[in-house]
């Protein structure tokens, strides 16, 4: 396990490297600059040349991407040139906002998504069965944007129930130590500033987990629809097993292989940003953060941005790697 583990790491080195390359020349080869979207109308040769040099991108490319790279692994990806400040302070209140968010959403579509695949594999070919693939399909087909706008007009407009931007209302005044607003709540004893939290969480957790909510519920029925059909199954049944002892030790544990698999993607992506929901309901997120700076052509955040996000990725897959090894014991990580 321990020498998987450092190989797992290990191979991180050349992935962050080839993905900075990338990084950084896809982000110079964007129009425009940002010096040119910092000044823009007013932009004069002297203004631009002015900004490049503050910023070294005057520089020739490999001495500023050996620049980056000297930086970056000392945790400093330089400063936002649209905010002027430093993009690791900026990344430490906009990922928290993203995992919160994305922990919501995954919390929904696990909760949900692998009880309704697992009775729609036991009642196979019923009404049920009929029903959890066509609200599969609705979940996956359905866009983000859409639902979410749905969800705002029915529990915010209609009903009067939930609020439907940002993380927090104004009037509540908290401090936020990690920016975990949820967390911060919890460690100042505030009640009210818990439940204002968990109320702006309802809508866009749904919103962003319905597509993963549609793929779990899936794969959860194919799996369980595999599994119990094997020789090991139908003689746990043959030697008297209760049928809830079967399902749980033997059908669902094996069954969660494969949809460990896609939760542990789904979480990764859901961190990488959710650009439709944070935009929909205001959300201080990473994807938001991302896009703003495509615009702004703000090169240090997109470049810290991403390359901060390929961590996380490559971390998360780790972890789903390491809990085969709990799910299935007859899985050997060498």
């Amino acid at each position: 396990m321990l020498r998987f583990v450092v190989r797992r790491l290990l191979l991180l080195v050349p992935i962050l490297i080839g993905l900075s390359i990338l990084v950084f020349l896809w982000i110079r080869a964007l129009p425009g600059g940002p010096a040119q979207a910092l000044l823009g109308e007013r932009s004069t040769p002297e203004a631009v040349a002015q900004i490049e040099h503050q910023y070294g991108l005057d520089k020739p490319i490999p001495v500023q991407y050996w620049r980056f790279v000297k930086k970056s692994a000392q945790f400093d990806f330089g400063d936002s040139t649209t905010t002027r400040r430093p993009v690791i302070e900026e990344l430490g209140q906009r990922f928290p906002a993203t995992v919160e968010l994305a922990a919501a959403a995954m919390l929904f579509s696990v909760l949900l998504g692998i009880p309704l695949g697992f009775i729609a594999a036991k009642r196979y070919g019923t009404a049920i069965d009929h029903a959890s693939l066509v609200a599969s399909l609705l979940g996956v087909s359905v866009p983000i944007f859409f639902l979410a706008i749905l969800l705002k007009y029915f529990f915010a407009v209609e009903l009067g129930l939930l609020p439907t931007v940002g993380r927090l209302s104004v009037l509540i005044d908290v401090e936020h130590p990690t920016n975990f607003y949820v967390l911060d709540a919890i460690l100042s004893a505030n009640i009210e500033a818990l439940w204002d939290t968990l109320k702006h969480l309802v809508l866009p957790a749904i919103a962003l987990g319905s597509i993963p909510l549609a793929i779990i519920a899936r794969i959860t029925r194919a799996a369980v629809l595999d599994i119990q059909n094997e020789d090991y199954v139908r003689t746990a049944r043959a030697k008297g097993l209760a049928p809830g002892i079967v399902d749980r030790r033997h059908v669902l544990r094996n069954a969660m292989l494969p949809v460990t698999t896609i939760i542990g993607l789904q979480v990764g992506l859901l961190l990488s940003g959710a650009v439709l929901t944070e935009k929909v309901f205001a959300w201080p997120g990473m994807g938001s953060w991302l896009v703003d700076a495509i615009q702004d052509r703000n090169f240090p955040v997109l470049q810290g941005g991403i390359l901060f996000l390929a961590l996380v990725f490559v971390l998360v897959n780790l972890l789903v790697d390491l809990s085969y090894a709990v799910l299935n014991p007859r899985i050997r990580l060498s």
